[in-house]
């Protein structure tokens, strides 16, 4: 069964950009392009969605969107920098009004007392400059809840910013 919750996420923020003409793009590592999917199971999605980064990688995080090493290696791929240097890169590296980043531990492994299974951290940007940060501590909530959770959360960043365009 689909999820409404999330379909429905998805088409508000779908028609306010169609309905200001904005378009968008994601750069996503612990949803592994969920929130991309989200969008693009929507027909008419095309006149929004413009691509989606799949970094689930360090290397890919500065490959595709020129994530400093320095960052990455100073405050790690679960960080507020890091979240925040992969929105700024999808801007740069995408033809979009809006982008929106989310860097996580899912789990069910990879926490440690530092950064623990289910933290996740979001980042959403735009071309004028505006960026915002959010930092949830789902907890070991399962992978999967943490990974939908992280999707609700994205989509509602990007709708807080596309009502503010």
């Amino acid at each position: 069964m689909p999820d409404k919750e999330l379909h429905d996420a998805a088409r508000a923020l779908l028609d306010l950009c169609i309905k200001k003409k904005l378009t968008l793009a994601t750069a996503e590592s612990c949803t592994g392009g969920m929130v991309a999917a989200a969008l693009t199971e929507i027909a008419g999605s095309s006149a929004v969605v413009e691509r989606g980064f799949v970094t689930y990688s360090n290397k890919a995080k500065q490959q595709m969107l020129g994530v400093p090493p320095t960052t990455l290696n100073k405050y790690g791929a679960v960080s507020r920098e890091t979240a925040e240097a992969m929105a700024k890169g999808a801007l740069a590296h995408a033809p979009v009004d809006l982008a929106v980043s989310i860097t996580g531990i899912a789990g069910p492994g990879g926490g440690s007392a530092d950064k623990p299974v289910g933290l996740v951290h979001f980042a959403a940007g735009s071309r004028g400059g505006r960026l915002i940060h959010h930092e949830h501590k789902f907890g070991d909530i399962g992978r999967e809840q943490v990974r939908r959770l992280s999707v609700l959360q994205a989509l509602a960043m990007l709708r807080e910013l596309a009502e503010k365009k």
